[in-house]
């Protein structure tokens, strides 16, 4: 089973630099952080069965090679306010991903945004108030974005997350 490496999500151009393979301890470590980022070193130590100074170095180093980016509160949604969600597919004028990119970065309510192959271009997810906020993403915010050629969104009626960790 080969491990995927390499620079960090997102990251224009990358790094340059690959880490090394995940072992066991580190896939284990990982599914821990990802299932409680609050986890303290001891517990975590404790969890994977490692000291704490070996669970310490591993998570410096995960950081360090851009495996773990950080560490962040989930947040549902709806009860946070954000009833409506939607994907946007944009269709985008040939070599205009990175202006565009940095535009899409400061809409307000997009939560993530990828360039994809196919029949779109760009897939990005917004979470908004409600549907007359959706609206001003889409047709004000979005289409207004120069390189942007045209749009088109699915509303979410329900969403979950996937049982199955890839750390599992």
């Amino acid at each position: 089973m080969s491990q995927e490496t390499g620079a960090t999500p997102g990251a224009a151009g990358g790094t340059g630099r690959s880490a090394g393979p995940l072992d066991e301890v580190d896939r284990r470590i990982l599914r821990e952080l990802v299932r409680d980022a609050r986890t303290s070193i001891r517990t975590l130590a404790e969890r994977v069965h490692v000291s704490r100074t070996n669970a310490y170095a591993r998570v410096e180093r995960l950081l360090r090679d851009g495996v773990l980016t950080g560490f962040t509160a989930r947040v549902a949604p709806e009860p946070a306010g954000l009833g409506t969600s939607a994907y946007i597919a944009l269709t985008i004028e040939q070599n205009t991903w990175r202006e565009v990119s940095a535009e899409l970065a400061r809409v307000r309510y997009i939560e993530h945004a990828a360039l994809l192959s196919g029949e779109h271009d760009v897939l990005a997810l917004v979470r908004a108030p409600d549907n007359a906020t959706l609206r001003d993403v889409v047709l004000d915010r979005v289409q207004s974005i120069a390189g942007v050629l045209s749009t088109r969104t699915w509303l979410v009626f329900e969403e979950f997350d996937g049982t199955q960790s890839p750390w599992d």
